[in-house]
Parts: C-alpha cells; structure tokens; sequence
C-alpha cells in the first residue's frame, strides 16, 4: 500500500513525473493531491522517489501477489486483479491482507463511513449499527473487558427499544 508523500495516509493519487529525463513517483491522498495540482506548496517539498524504487516496490508487490492462491478454489490473488472477481467465499479469508490494502488504497478506509442511500430506510442505517455494536459486544467479551461490554449492551438495547418503537408508531399509523 502506497502511502501520502506528506502526510502518510493511503494515497490515492499516484503521478509519475519526468523531470530532466527522469521519472519519477509521487504519491498523494486527496488533500495533498489537491495542494500539489493548485500549486500551493513548491514542488520540491514533495520528496519523489526515483525510478529504480519505484520498479522495486512494483515488484515486490507482484512477488507478493503471485504467491497468494485460494486453497479452496485454486484461485490467485494475480488472477482476482486481471478478472475482478473472487473465485469463492474463502477468498476473503487467503486474500485477507491484500483486499484490505486494495480497499483502503480506494475508498481510504477499512470501513463504510460515509453515507447510506437517500431512499434507504432508517432502519437498514439502525441494523448495521446493531450488527457492528453486537460485534463489539462479543469481542469484549472475549477479551473480558466487562466494563465496554456493559456500556455496548445498554447502547444495543436501547437501538433496540428505538426500532421497536418506531414500528408501533408506523402500525398505529396505518
């Protein structure tokens, strides 16, 4: 996974840049990307990477792909890239690191934290929250943290109780 030359987020723009007859790389995140095409900071704050690194880092990236393959299905990261579809559900588990990697390189995140369909219920925004606060929940328990655990169990009864209000009111509605 690349990284911002400024800030070290995931970058999500990558420039290659000939000067002086050579190439080389610029990685940035959005905010720094933007900064870099408007001109607001010089050019040479940027710190490239030349070209030998960047080959380098491209094909450690490939060793590493290459040798990525399902054991369910027999499919390879390499193969995942070129077609754009996973061969099976074990997939996500044998390309675990570098999904999140491609994930976070796209969207920034390892999350979905932005917004959900206008059209939407606010029930499907109140059943994701469910399911990721249950998940919390059981993850503090194993860890015996009894504490987060109880403050989790009230926020999900009271997520809880808000859906199951609004239910009656929209059948005392109708």
């Amino acid at each position: 996974m690349k990284k911002c030359k400024v800030c070290n987020k995931p970058a999500v723009y990558h420039l290659t840049e000939i000067q002086n007859g050579e190439a080389q790389a610029l990685h940035f995140c959005e905010d720094h990307f933007q900064e870099y095409i408007s001109g607001q900071a010089p050019q040479d704050e940027w710190e490239p990477q030349d070209e030998a690194t960047l080959i380098e880092l491209n094909s450690q990236d490939l060793e590493l792909d290459e040798e990525l393959e399902c054991p369910n299905c027999g499919i390879t990261f390499q193969e995942f890239r070129s077609e754009g579809r996973l061969g099976c559900p074990h997939d996500y588990i044998a390309f675990r690191e570098p999904l999140i990697q491609l994930l976070e390189n796209i969207h920034g995140e390892r999350e979905h934290i932005g917004k959900f369909p206008k059209r939407a219920p606010t029930s499907s925004q109140q059943q994701y929250d469910l399911i990721k606060l249950r998940r919390e929940l059981t993850a503090a328990i194993a860890e015996e943290n009894y504490e987060k655990a109880a403050a989790l169990r009230d926020q999900i009864s009271k997520l809880e109780e808000e859906e199951q209000n609004e239910l009656e009111s929209d059948s005392s509605a109708e």
